[in-house]
């Protein structure tokens, strides 16, 4: 499954259906805030979260923008990839 650029947003469609979504704002002209990351019981077990979250991480390195991470998943994804480091705010 493809994952698609929407406004403020990455997400997975299925049949129609959202089944996987993160949502940032910008927050000032150099950060990011990821807010919300949700996915379905269907595409549990997949790394689709993991996938949302590096999807946002390039487009910060691209627009040279930091992130702040709050919403508890995309937070416990910097805390594991000290590849995202680069891109988390202060």
């Amino acid at each position: 499954m493809d994952i698609q650029r929407g406004k403020q947003r990455f997400y997975v469609e299925h049949s129609g259906e959202v089944v996987a979504e993160i949502t940032y704002t910008e927050t000032g002209e150099k950060e990011m805030t990821i807010d919300h990351t949700v996915v379905s019981e269907e595409l549990r077990g997949q790394k689709m979260g993991n996938k949302l979250v590096k999807k946002v991480v390039e487009l910060a390195r691209e627009e040279n923008k930091k992130i702040i991470p709050a919403c508890s998943f995309a937070r416990k994804e910097f805390e594991k990839n000290q590849e995202y480091q680069d891109v988390l705010a202060e």
